[in-house]
């Protein structure tokens, strides 16, 4: 009887020990090198998950005296608002026994257009190429159609990114309809997908 008392008290701690090791998308924010938010300070940052928890919309100010807030946030993504121009979203990626940290960084430019990095836990920089090729012409194009009757007007693509950790997709979006022009565009829509779905197989996100 006194064994199997131990026995249950050292499963909870092990259960205790293993819940706090989670890392969430917000442990992550917070604890991420300067250099990756490099607007927003380690205390700013706890601010702004603070306030979002509680409900508020108080905006944080950034080292550019512009303001930021966190404005979607769950255990595996958060995304923030970083100025009128920019955003991000961190989000926490099961790898097998591993986490992977996806960083989609967007920028309006005018149209909205996103990089994506990875990092392991401890916020170290892995290869992206390891887990994400960005798509080429070839897999915007529809079938039936060439990439020279879009590159004749759209000489580069802008796509912006999200990641829903929970259905284990990559949502990239055509946002071309917002640089070119809206009759230009519309000779060339027919010719491209609006979006594309990746999804994450525990090592890569594939098309």
């Amino acid at each position: 009887m006194r064994f199997m008392r131990y026995l249950i008290f050292a499963i909870i701690a092990l259960s205790g020990l293993a819940a706090s090791a989670q890392l969430t998308a917000s442990k992550a924010f917070t604890s991420a090198p300067s250099d990756v938010f490099p607007l927003l300070d380690t205390n700013t940052r706890m601010d702004m998950v603070d306030y979002y928890n509680s409900g508020l919309a108080t905006p944080s100010a950034n080292r550019m005296d512009g303001r930021s807030s966190v404005t979607d946030l769950s255990p595996a993504s958060l995304t923030v608002k970083i100025s009128e121009s920019s955003s991000a979203q961190v989000a926490i990626l099961a790898a097998g026994s591993d986490t992977v940290i996806a960083v989609v960084s967007t920028v309006a430019a005018p149209g909205l257009d996103s990089t994506l990095k990875f990092y392991d836990r401890e916020w170290k920089p892995l290869q992206a190429s390891r887990y994400f090729t960005a798509p080429a012409w070839k897999e915007w194009v529809t079938q039936g159609h060439d990439a020279a009757e879009v590159t004749a007007y759209a000489p580069f693509m802008l796509a912006s990114y999200y990641i829903d950790p929970a259905k284990g997709t990559l949502t990239v979006t055509n946002n071309l309809s917002t640089f070119l022009d809206e009759d230009v565009y519309e000779m060339v829509a027919p010719a491209l997908h609006p979006s594309l779905v990746y999804r994450w197989n525990g090592k890569r996100f594939t098309l």
